[in-house]
């Protein structure tokens, strides 16, 4: 087993009244400000350890498990809540801890869970930065204006996953002789063609850290009438983000509003306007057959959905930044970790 923590990196357990929480940290002495990182799916706080490194001195970073990943207690995921699970064990941590108002930080589905804590606990939230997150109104079966393309958002949530991957990663696959080994799906998904890090091996080891089944990744499903043939269930992560159960848009409306940072790279192929992550896109290149066609069953376009939303935002009095990273995918933190580095900053400060 290789050491996955960095030098610097203190792993530690939270106990809050809702889960047993791990921790990594990257301490301050003097902290004039506190950085909370929330990761995504299939990940865990390890993938932060480096951006936790370059921070100031006097920047307190700390990253923290989701229910059901890296050291965090495995417990099951009620997605008939959204992602409230995990946003509320963000903010039962930040409690525990006694940090008060923190910057958050959330990538992916972890964008999801630090909007959702924002419209929930907005006392705890100084400011927001927004990483290759997941739409304001989920992944999948969506119109531009955030509707649902069918009444049960068929084609989304936890029957959308890749059982070899679902099975390599309950496996512990370490391998890349299949194209649905974590190591290929990191290398293929999680950034852009041509990227490479010393620290594959750990990246792997997080991703090895998820919690598998119907409670935990992916879920569960339903049947449904309506192409592809399923809809979402009510249990486990994937089913968190889908649009019947989730939808964070409502941070819109929020009085005062602090301020927001979008960082995303324009070759990311998880979250895009074209993601091959949607099955609506998949049917549309002819990889899933009898897609019914664009007035049925488009694509999502989820950037320009978030762009959408956070104009709104804007337009009420919030203020937005957006940092579009060309030659970057999935993960802007480990691809061009400077500007990254410089637009949190900016923020922070």
């Amino acid at each position: 087993m290789i050491d996955t923590l960095l030098p610097g990196i203190e792993s530690a357990t939270v106990l809050t009244p809702r889960l047993r929480a791990g921790v990594l940290r990257r301490r301050s002495d003097d902290a004039s400000a506190t950085v909370v990182l929330v990761h995504g799916n299939v990940s865990s706080s390890l993938f932060w350890q480096p951006i936790m490194l370059a921070l100031p001195a006097d920047v307190d970073a700390i990253a923290i498990d989701l229910r059901g990943f890296g050291a965090s207690e495995k417990l099951p995921v009620d997605a008939s809540r959204g992602v409230r699970d995990f946003s509320d064990d963000v903010a039962s941590v930040i409690d525990a801890l006694g940090i008060g108002a923190v910057h958050l930080v959330g990538w992916s589905m972890g964008g999801g869970v630090v909007m959702q804590l924002l419209l929930d606990r907005p006392e705890l939230v100084a400011s927001l930065t927004l990483q290759s997150t997941v739409s304001p109104y989920g992944f999948g079966g969506t119109a531009a204006d955030g509707s649902l393309l069918v009444a049960d958002a068929a084609g989304t949530g936890g029957g959308g996953a890749n059982p070899d991957f679902v099975a390599r990663l309950e496996a512990g696959d370490r391998t890349e002789e299949a194209g649905a080994s974590p190591l290929a799906v990191y290398r293929s998904s999680y950034v852009a063609p041509g990227f490479s890090s010393e620290f594959e091996a750990i990246w792997v080891e997080s991703m090895l850290s998820t919690a598998t089944g119907l409670d935990n990744y992916p879920g569960d499903a339903t049947a449904s009438e309506n192409w592809p043939g399923f809809a979402p269930g009510g249990r486990g992560v994937l089913n968190t983000m889908a649009p019947t159960n989730f939808d964070t848009s409502a941070i819109v409306d929020l009085d005062p509003k602090p301020p927001v940072l979008w960082v995303h790279g324009a070759q990311d192929a998880i979250v895009g306007d074209a993601s091959f992550f949607d099955l609506n896109q998949l049917g549309k290149a002819g990889i899933i057959p009898g897609w019914p066609g664009d007035e049925v069953a488009p694509p999502q376009p989820m950037v320009s959905q978030t762009r959408a939303v956070l104009a709104r935002y804007a337009a009420g009095g919030g203020a937005v930044t957006e940092l579009e990273l060309d030659g970057c995918g999935h993960s802007p933190h480990l691809e061009h970790p400077e500007a990254f580095l410089r637009a949190l900053l900016a923020l922070v400060r």
